[in-house]
């Protein structure tokens, strides 16, 4: 329960998308509930995949036929806006546990 005075907490930007794109938010005043645990647990697994995509763009990007190019450059594409929503959820939470 909020104390009389005492400001709301700041959605979470979730780690995935709805309908049509569009961005998903958590408002809880639970830290561990099982939609935050489950969205901290994608959010290391998407870190996690564009890490190791971006060591295999490394490796295959001296060789690779236009064919792998393009498909490598989709899947790039895809960890870049998983990394950069994962850092906006994280960063407007810092933001507001000051």
């Amino acid at each position: 329960m909020r104390e009389h005075g005492a400001s709301p907490r700041e959605p979470r930007l979730l780690p995935w998308s709805g309908t049509g794109g569009k961005p998903c938010y958590l408002i809880t005043d639970d830290h561990g509930g099982p939609v935050s645990r489950l969205a901290d647990t994608t959010e290391s697994v998407q870190l996690g995949m564009g890490a190791e995509l971006l060591a295999h763009a490394r490796g295959l990007l001296p060789d690779a036929p236009p064919g792998e190019l393009r498909y490598l450059a989709e899947c790039l594409t895809d960890a870049l806006a998983d990394a950069l929503r994962v850092a906006e959820s994280r960063g407007r939470r810092l933001e507001h546990s000051r």
